[in-house]
């Protein structure tokens, strides 16, 4: 058994057992309400610079397949667990969640209270944390989280997106893809869908995207602050009345800030598989997966010629804005589905299909 304790920067210090590498992370610490769908969230970039900490207690149950991956690293930079499954069930499984992580050189922590984390997080906001898998100084490590960089003052975008542009052949209409920290399984159901892709860097010039002779541009999630990535915004206020945009969560938010609209950082975000969203045109309430700590202003929509229409049923926050005489859409949930709700796979992905085609 590996050492290791948990501590925030409001010197709070919480004892475990080490699971994955040794070694000392720090970052914010948020958490996911997912059953389900551990892999994905581990390995999605956009919980890059944050502490996942998963609220169910049992994590690793059907172990790790490699199937669901959605980068080739684990995006977040340390896992937090109630308990991790030792011996996982599924024909599938190749490795048990301790295993994974020690592979992918991630720290990680379980035999803390995730139930009294997660509540302390909700009435008091997000934490910075540090994890600590080996021999550290507990008070040495509290002053290391209470140092941890604000998110809110970090590009993320730099670190995650692809260093070059590559492209998925398909029959079907020409899509550039602006890599903010693009999910595999994003790709995929477009590609499924029928769309030719090619997918570029978040720093690319409008000029490269031409070349590729685009139909339509989709912005694709990321970690972060999207008021950071100010190469993707420039980039998209350039397509703006050209090309339909599109945009999946932090891609959304960058359409929106392209446009004049705002952001802002959430108390705690959005991160599960069943936050229910309502469309406000056929009344209808989807269960959605998310993963997002910023979310759009509402009342700054007029100004930027954006419509909200569908927004959280918990909280009333944005979750899509629309734009039809300039042909932008945007999404603040994951309609790919991996984890999570299949409500609106087909809904979007038929969507944005037909506004280019049609």
């Amino acid at each position: 058994m590996k050492d290791a304790f948990l501590a925030l920067e409001d010197g709070t210090v919480l004892r475990g057992r080490g699971i994955g590498s040794e070694g000392l992370k720090r970052g914010e610490l948020v958490f996911n309400t997912s059953f389900t769908g551990y892999e994905e969230a581990m390995t999605g970039p956009s919980y890059k610079g944050q502490i996942l900490m998963f609220t169910y207690p049992l994590v690793g149950n059907y172990g790790i397949s490699y199937e669901a991956v959605q980068s080739d690293e684990v995006g977040a930079e340390a896992v937090v667990v109630k308990e991790a499954c030792k011996e996982p069930s599924h024909r599938n499984s190749k490795s048990t969640l301790d295993g994974f992580l020690g592979d992918m050189d991630t720290p990680g922590i379980e035999g803390i209270d995730t139930r009294m984390l997660t509540i302390k997080t909700r009435e008091e906001g997000t934490l910075k944390a540090a994890v600590a898998v080996g021999d550290y100084d507990e008070g040495e490590v509290v002053e290391y989280a209470k140092g941890a960089p604000d998110i809110q003052d970090l590009d993320l975008v730099s670190s995650v997106t692809c260093e070059e542009s590559y492209r998925i052949e398909n029959n079907g209409p020409r899509l550039g893809v602006v890599d903010c920290g693009v999910r595999q399984s994003i790709l995929e159901r477009l590609n499924e869908r029928g769309f030719d892709i090619k997918v570029f860097p978040a720093d690319i010039d409008k000029e490269s995207i031409i070349d590729y002779d685009p139909e339509a541009i989709l912005v694709s999630n990321g970690p972060g602050n999207p008021k950071m990535a100010s190469e993707p915004i420039e980039l998209v206020k350039s397509f703006i009345g050209e090309l339909p945009v599109f945009g999946i969560c932090f891609g959304t938010q960058i359409i929106a800030l392209s446009l004049g609209a705002d952001t802002y950082k959430m108390e705690f975000g959005h991160r599960g598989a069943n936050h229910p969203v309502k469309d406000h045109d056929t009344g209808t309430v989807h269960i959605t997966s998310q993963n997002h700590g910023f979310a759009i202003d509402k009342e700054s929509l007029d100004e930027a010629g954006l419509k909200a229409v569908q927004t959280n049923a918990n909280d009333g926050t944005v979750e899509a804005v629309r734009d039809m005489d300039r042909d932008i859409f945007g999404v603040q949930y994951h309609p790919e589905a991996m984890p999570g709700p299949r409500d609106t796979k087909e809904l979007f992905f038929e969507e944005i299909y037909q506004m280019v085609v049609g």
